[in-house]
């Protein structure tokens, strides 16, 4: 006979709730069960509450920066030449006296971005542009109808340009021959253009050949040093002397000495900026050419013939190569 597992199995009765609290080894407290707050004898003040200690602050973590590297530098480009049309041509009145000097900065400038313009001389207007920047060359030359053949003069600052871009003048020898430096100082600055060698450190020039381009050396240059207060504020803020050529009418070979004729005819041609100093005399400089046994006027100007120098018969001027285009 089988017994069932229910009769098999033991129940356990249940507790009360009443032997649970009484029972000495109760391990726990009751779900709903209230205690009593705690007695203290009278008088006692009740311990101080006594915070529990917190827990310390996660450590934190160091990271190591990364030591700062240096930004790469942008190669230094050469500014384009300001686009002629935007603003218009630039004038500044200056007295002729250079007392207002200060009106030259944006001339300068411009010069040094490759601008082409018209400063004055000790004798005639001239349109100048930089001596290192052969698009600036360019522009002049077709601004000023002259081929790449003819060859320009150029503005220096001291005989310190002069020694740097050409051989300078003879010093003379134990031969014999003239000292013509020592006369040359008593003579610039003023209006002379005085034709010598050029030397290596002279920039090589533009001459185009069909669809290329060829760079050739000059072998000879024309160099100035005016006696003009505004033409030498403008140089002394330069870094190298200035290509110039003389300003003339288009049609006609014919110097221009009025500021504003000159800005009506070479404005439209693309010209940046003049620097009006009044009206001008029609007085170019003398050409001498230095490169002969002696001294010789080529073309006679506003300087005059000094006793170290010589002519050359109307024949000889007419044939002479040395036609330079200075102011």
């Amino acid at each position: 006979m089988f017994i069932s597992k229910a009769r098999k199995m033991r129940v356990t009765p249940p507790t009360s709730t009443a032997s649970m609290a009484a029972s000495p080894h109760r391990p726990h407290r009751l779900l709903g069960e209230v205690l009593a707050p705690p007695r203290y004898p009278p008088g006692a003040a009740p311990p101080p509450l006594v915070a529990a200690p917190s827990a310390p602050p996660p450590p934190r973590l160091l990271h190591r920066r990364r030591p700062p590297q240096a930004q790469p530098q942008a190669p230094q480009v050469r500014l384009p030449a300001p686009v002629h049309g935007d603003a218009g041509m630039l004038r500044v009145a200056v007295e002729p006296s250079g007392e207002d000097f200060w009106k030259l900065d944006p001339v300068i400038e411009l010069i040094s971005r490759g601008a082409v313009g018209v400063i004055p001389t000790d004798t005639v207007y001239s349109i100048i542009c930089d001596l290192s920047n052969n698009e600036s060359i360019e522009r002049l030359r077709r601004m000023k109808g002259i081929g790449d053949s003819k060859p320009l003069s150029i503005l220096c600052r001291s005989l310190r340009d002069i020694d740097t871009y050409t051989t300078g003048f003879p010093r003379g020898s134990n031969q014999g021959q003239a000292n013509i430096f020592r006369a040359v100082k008593r003579a610039i600055p003023g209006p002379y253009t005085f034709i010598l060698p050029a030397s290596k450190q002279f920039p090589k020039q533009c001459i185009k050949h069909g669809s290329s381009t060829r760079y050739a050396k000059r072998r000879q240059v024309g160099v100035r040093i005016p006696d003009d207060p505004i033409c030498q504020a403008i140089l002394q803020n330069l870094d190298e002397p200035l290509i110039c050529t003389s300003v003339k009418y288009l049609s006609e070979d014919e110097w221009i000495l009025d500021p504003v004729i000159i800005a009506d005819i070479y404005e439209p041609l693309g010209l940046d900026f003049i620097v009006d100093g009044g009206v001008r005399i029609a007085d170019p400089s003398t050409v001498v050419d230095m490169t002969g046994a002696y001294p010789t006027i080529v073309r006679q100007g506003k300087g005059p013939k000094l006793d170290w120098m010589v002519t050359e018969d109307k024949e000889q001027e007419a044939q002479s190569p040395l036609a330079f285009k200075t102011a």
